[in-house]
C-alpha cells in the first residue's frame, strides 16, 4: 500500500491550475447512460473514482475512447448488462448514480450497495422513495437494489432530507420520463447546476437548478453534445488552505470564486489576505499564527464538509481555541485522532470539535481513513516539524490529481513511497 513521505516546514509559492471537478464528473459520466449518441467529455480529471466509474460502464457495455487531447467519448447506445456488480461499487458510492439514468432508458436495473468513504450515514433510501414516486418498483435482495418500471411518469416530490446525489439521480431519471417532475427540498451545489447543463446541452428541460425547486419536463429522447467538466472547488480551497498553514503565497486558476465564497471568508479571517477575480483566488499568509475561526458545516451555499478537515488543521496551529460543528455527516472527524498524534490539541463532543492551537506540530506517522482526511494529513505535514509519513493513500487518489506533483510544483517535499 502506497504512502506519502512529507518534508515539513517549506512555505508553498507560486501558480497552480484547479483540475476538473470529481463531484461535477461522475454524475455526467452516468448521465451517458440515458443518450443512445454518443458523449465528449473535456476536463476530466484523472482519479480512481473516474476510473472506477469508467470500469463500471465498461462492464455493462459502453464504449470508452480516448483521444489524442485526453478528451473522452462515451457511447452507451446498446447496453448488454444492467447489473452494477459489488466488486465495482464497493469503493464507491457515486456508483449509485447509475440507477436513474438506466431505469430511465433500460427500464430495469440491479446495482450492489455502494460503498466508499466511511464518513456516516448517506441514506440511498431518499433515492429509492422519490424513484417510487415516479412509478419505480423497487426491491432489495441480496445486497442489491433491484428496480424496474415500464415507463417513469413525472410527479412532484419532495425529498426528506437534502441529498445531493439523489437530488442528481432523479434529475437524470425525469429527463425520460412522461411530463413534468417537480423536485422540492434538493440540493444547491455547483454541481447540481453543472449537471443540468450538460443535460440540457443533451436536449433535456431542466430548470431551477441551484433552488429551491427544480422542473423536468420529460423528453423522448436525449442527443450527443460536448462538455467541459468545470474547475474542482474544493480540490481549489484544499490548495489554498496549504498556502494559509504554510504561510504562503498561492494562486489557484482556472476556478470561479462564486463557489467558494464561505472559504475565502473564513480565510480572510485567519487573517490571510485573499484576492480574486472571475477565474483565479490568490492567497498569502503572512502571520506566526492565524487567526481561529469557527465554522458550522452545512449544505452549499453554507460552508461545505467537505472543507471541514482541511480548516481544523489551520485551528490546530492557531493562537487561540476555535470551533468546528459537523452539521451534514455524523462521522467525519476521524482525521482528529490522527492530528492528535501530531501534537494538536483537539477534542470532540458528538459533532462538535474544540481545537485549542498550539505553537508547533510534529512529524508523525498517521494513517488516512477517508478522502478529505487525507488532506487534512497532508496538510498538517506541510507545516509540521520534521517528517510524516501518511498511510492508505488510496483515499487521496480517489479526489485529489496528482496531489505530490502539484504540491512539490510549489515547493513542498513530498515523495510517494511504494507499498
Amino acid at each position: 500500500m502506497e504512502k506519502l513521505l512529507i518534508k515539513g516546514g517549506n512555505s508553498l509559492s507560486g501558480k497552480i491550475k484547479c483540475s476538473g471537478a470529481k463531484n461535477a464528473a461522475l454524475p455526467m459520466i452516468a448521465s451517458t447512460i440515458l443518450c443512445e449518441d454518443k458523449i465528449t467529455l473535456k476536463n476530466l480529471p484523472y482519479l480512481q473514482d473516474i476510473t472506477t466509474m469508467f470500469e463500471l460502464l465498461g462492464s455493462m457495455g459502453s464504449e470508452i475512447l480516448l483521444d489524442e487531447n485526453m478528451n473522452f467519448t462515451i457511447s452507451s447506445s446498446n447496453l448488454s448488462d444492467i447489473e452494477a456488480r459489488y466488486e465495482l461499487v464497493k469503493t464507491m458510492r457515486a456508483s449509485i448514480l447509475v440507477l436513474g439514468p438506466l431505469l430511465a432508458r433500460y427500464g430495469k436495473a440491479r446495482i450492489a450497495l455502494p460503498g466508499g468513504c466511511a464518513i456516516g450515514s448517506r441514506p440511498v433510501n431518499y433515492h429509492l422513495d422519490a424513484l417510487k414516486l415516479l412509478g419505480a418498483k423497487i426491491k432489495l435482495k441480496n445486497g442489491y437494489i433491484e428496480a424496474s418500471a415500464k415507463k417513469l411518469i413525472g410527479n412532484s416530490i419532495r425529498f426528506d432530507g437534502v441529498t445531493v446525489t439523489g437530488t442528481e439521480n432523479l434529475m437524470m431519471a425525469a429527463t425520460l420520463a412522461e411530463g413534468r417532475t417537480t423536485l422540492l427540498n434538493v440540493a444547491k451545489e455547483p454541481e447540481i447546476i453543472d449537471l443540468a447543463e450538460m443535460l440540457n446541452s443533451m436536449g433535456a428541460k431542466i430548470s431551477g437548478a441551484g433552488s429551491e425547486e427544480i422542473i423536468i419536463d420529460g423528453v423522448d429522447r436525449l442527443h450527443e453534445t460536448v462538455f467541459s467538466i468545470p474547475a474542482d472547488r474544493i480540490e481549489a480551497g484544499t490548495y489554498l488552505v496549504a498556502a494559509a498553514v504554510t504561510n504562503g503565497n498561492v494562486t489557484v486558476e482556472g476556478i470561479n470564486p462564486k463557489r467558494l465564497m464561505k472559504v475565502i471568508s473564513k480565510l480572510k479571517d485567519t487573517g490571510a489576505d485573499v484576492k480574486h477575480d472571475q477565474e483565479s483566488i490568490s492567497i498569502s499568509m503572512n502571520r506566526d499564527h492565524p487567526r481561529p475561526v469557527d465554522i458550522t458545516t452545512a449544505p452549499f451555499p453554507e460552508f461545505p464538509t467537505d472543507m471541514q478537515a482541511q480548516f481544523s488543521v489551520i485551528n490546530a496551529i492557531s493562537k487561540g481555541t476555535s470551533n468546528i460543528y459537523e452539521t451534514v455527516f455524523e462521522n467525519r472527524f476521524m482525521h482528529i485522532l490522527e492530528l492528535n498524534r501530531m501534537g494538536c490539541d483537539i477534542s470532540v463532543k458528538g459533532n462538535h470539535a474544540i481545537i485549542k492551537g498550539v505553537k508547533s506540530i510534529y512529524g508523525a506517522q498517521v494513517m488516512a481513513t477517508d478522502l478529505r482526511a487525507s488532506a487534512s494529513l497532508i496538510l498538517a505535514g506541510l507545516c509540521a516539524k520534521g517528517e510524516t509519513v501518511v498511510d492508505r493513500i488510496y483515499h487521496i487518489d480517489r479526489g485529489y490529481e496528482r496531489i505530490e506533483e502539484k504540491l512539490n510544483y510549489l515547493g513542498a517535499d513530498i515523495t510517494r513511497l511504494p507499498s
